[in-house]
């Protein structure tokens, strides 16, 4: 049975005379404090990793190794990931040469995990799991009173993938080079079911290059590049249909039995992923043929943005910077502490004042009560009738209406209780700020569409130690 966390201790032989040092030290004092405090965060966790940590002791054991690792060791290093604003490579580096990082995730003078093994425990972490220990936190947050729910204000923003730009011919490209990958891949393993038939890699991306050269330069009609694209989309229904035959060729081979273990493992891994891309492949073959040579628009719900990244939504917020954007929607609430109640990923663009009630009823179950003021930006307002509803149950609620006013309602918002409202709410900007600007919540490089959610709730949880550890 692995354990949860490794009690012992080491003493510290090296403590610094720096302030700043010891702000920093103490920051990691207090989190790892809370943690301490709060059992059931490591047994959530615990929970999700004790059987891949079972498995690699077990691998370890084979070849004479021990396996020191625990899940408290694997929350905090990726805790340490989101704070210290590091890759995974970064975050072993830094972790392996500092000394007091080494006692926080309390790996001591023991073997420092590599980035890989890390990268595997992370990713068993469930989303349902980051969700269910930031509740944990934020009970145990109302129960020491370090935090009141008589405030509440809600805002969402965008989380982008980790996409580039996406055009017809890029995604073309991606979906010819990704699928020549796999089907090579095979052919070293069993080249017997790929045959002697010539990739034309190359081709392909000089088509793509040629098409963006053209695309770009002023003047070029759509019907000068028709030609260029009709090439790659029958390059790429080409690779799409050969390696339709290729996995039903190694499926035979699979089912006879034909190949030794390893062989018959990665047979496997391979052709499931060349039935995910080629899937993703015809839609974005399908979608090229519409736009371009039928010069038919497509609704954004039906396009893909990426084929690495296939659930990356397509936003249009209005914002003077970015007035596109590529991923996700999140709503997060927050009580006047600046600690995040709850949170929500929504993988469709949400209409905002239909999220007031779901974010009230979480409020009232976490506090027991219903907030006594409420604030909100523009979004969220839909009604003056909406309004009156919410008003039965909160003393306060700002939310500005959209467009022009009437002279109640600009009296309703000119009223300095309204007005202080509204300078609360606009902190919740600042929030926003700091999850994206020091915690890298700006963009989500974690592949899927689960780890995507993952790795904001592993945000918000790291957000809500640090905020309690300011306390």
């Amino acid at each position: 049975m692995r354990s949860k966390i490794n009690n012992q201790t080491e003493f510290n032989f090296q403590p610094s005379n720096l302030q700043i040092t010891n702000k920093y030290y103490a920051k990691y004092e207090a989190i790892s404090e809370i943690l301490d405090k709060n059992a059931k965060i490591v047994d959530a966790v615990h929970n999700d990793l004790k059987e891949t940590l079972e498995e690699m002791a077990a691998e370890d054991r084979k070849r004479g190794a021990k396996f020191e690792y625990t899940s408290d060791t694997i929350l905090r290093i990726t805790l340490c990931q989101i704070i210290e604003g590091c890759s995974l490579r970064e975050i072993v580096v830094r972790i392996d040469d500092s000394n007091y990082l080494r006692i926080f995730v309390r790996i001591f003078n023991g073997s420092m995990i590599d980035f890989t093994t890390f990268n595997r425990l992370k990713n068993q972490i469930r989303p349902q799991t980051w969700k269910r220990i930031n509740t944990i936190l934020a009970r145990a947050a109302v129960k020491q009173e370090q935090i009141t729910g008589e405030q509440l204000r809600l805002d969402t923003t965008a989380v982008e993938t980790n996409i580039h730009w996406p055009t017809d011919s890029s995604l073309l490209w991606d979906t010819y080079r990704t699928l020549a990958r796999l089907i090579e891949q095979i052919r070293e393993v069993a080249p017997s079911v790929v045959g002697n038939k010539r990739l034309l890699t190359r081709k392909a991306k000089r088509l793509q290059q040629k098409i963006a050269r053209k695309a770009s330069k002023k003047g070029r009609s759509a019907e000068a590049i028709k030609p260029l694209y009709i090439k790659l989309i029958g390059l790429v229904e080409g690779i799409c249909e050969w390696s339709e035959r290729v996995t039903k060729t190694l499926k035979t081979g699979l089912v006879k039995n034909q190949f030794n273990p390893f062989e018959q493992a990665t047979g496997q891994y391979l052709r499931e992923q060349i039935l995910h891309y080629r899937r993703l492949g015809e839609r974005i073959v399908d979608q090229a043929r519409r736009r371009v040579i039928n010069e038919e628009p497509i609704p954004n719900e039906e396009k893909i943005f990426s084929i690495i990244e296939p659930h990356t939504e397509l936003l249009k917020r209005g914002k003077a910077g970015k007035p596109i954007e590529f991923g996700h929607m999140i709503q997060i609430q927050q009580v006047e502490s600046k600690f995040i109640t709850d949170y929500e990923v929504f993988e469709d663009k949400p209409v905002e004042y239909k999220l007031i009630e779901p974010a009230i009823k979480s409020h009232k179950k976490l506090f027991g009560h219903y907030p006594g003021q409420l604030a909100t930006d523009k979004g969220y307002y839909q009604d003056m009738e909406h309004i009156r509803q919410l008003e039965k149950k909160i003393e306060v609620v700002s939310i500005a209406k959209k467009g022009k006013r009437t002279p109640e309602q600009t009296y309703r918002e000119t009223d300095p209780v309204f007005r202080h409202a509204q300078r609360f709410r606009a902190g919740v900007e600042g929030t926003i700020s700091f999850l994206k600007r020091v915690l890298g919540l700006f963009r989500c490089y974690s592949k899927g569409w689960e780890h995507y959610v993952a790795t904001i709730g592993a945000t918000v949880f790291a957000h809500n130690l640090l905020v309690l550890a300011r306390c």
